[in-house]
């Protein structure tokens, strides 16, 4: 009896153990599987994460060296387009300061052109507000008339204003002669200074007529 209980014990022993063995290894191997499954996710989190902060940094990167470039070409362009600009403005003030000097010379050579009706020697060049004033017959020792002179380049050229206003002042005949003596502007002048520094008329007479003691020896 007691024989045949060892026997059933041992027995019952075995199972358990076999059935222990078999549970834990697929305990085991469940467990295996759960981590490999956790692994695998954080493992796909990780790479997306890291992926993420790569392609973000890639993208800024890019723009930064897009931006970079943009400048850099623009500038170039910008270099480009200022010399050309400066070559071609030099260009066109040398154009005008040649055309503003051919011009000059050729105000000033115009009284010895052959299309030129008054004598040369007649002929005063001013410049401004007029070029010239003519004194027509002054080289014979008789002026007929006195003319004041613009010259233009081109039947379609126009006054200044000013060149307009002088014009008519000569047609409306607002033309005076006038002489003036350099004692007289003297005078005035000499004049204003006493009144401003609150002299009478007789006490300014006096001091005028009173003699002037340059230097004293002694």
């Amino acid at each position: 009896m007691i024989e045949l209980l060892l026997v059933i014990l041992t027995t019952a022993l075995i199972y358990l153990f076999l059935k222990y063995s078999k549970l834990s290894g697929e305990i085991e191997t469940r467990a295996m599987e759960k981590f490999e499954e956790w692994k695998k996710s954080e493992l796909e989190r990780y790479v997306q994460a890291l992926k993420g902060q790569i392609e973000a940094s890639a993208v800024e990167k890019l723009e930064k060296w897009k931006e970079t470039e943009l400048k850099k070409n623009l500038q170039i362009l910008f270099e480009q387009w200022r010399a050309k600009e400066e070559k071609r403005i030099r260009e066109e003030a040398i154009k005008k300061s040649e055309a503003v000097i051919r011009g000059k010379v050729t105000e000033h050579l115009i009284p010895f052109l052959p299309g030129f009706k008054y004598n040369p020697k007649d002929a005063r060049f001013i410049g401004t507000p007029v070029d010239f004033i003519i004194f027509d017959g002054l080289d014979e020792g008789n002026i007929r008339k006195i003319v004041f002179v613009e010259i233009k380049t081109g039947k379609n050229a126009r006054l200044s204003e000013r060149e307009r206003l002088i014009k008519k002042c000569v047609e409306d005949k607002n033309v005076e002669y006038e002489i003036i003596h350099k004692n007289e502007v003297e005078h005035k002048h000499s004049v204003i200074d006493a009144a401003e520094k609150g002299l009478t008329s007789e006490a300014f007479e006096k001091t005028a007529k009173a003699p002037r003691i340059s230097s004293i020896k002694i």
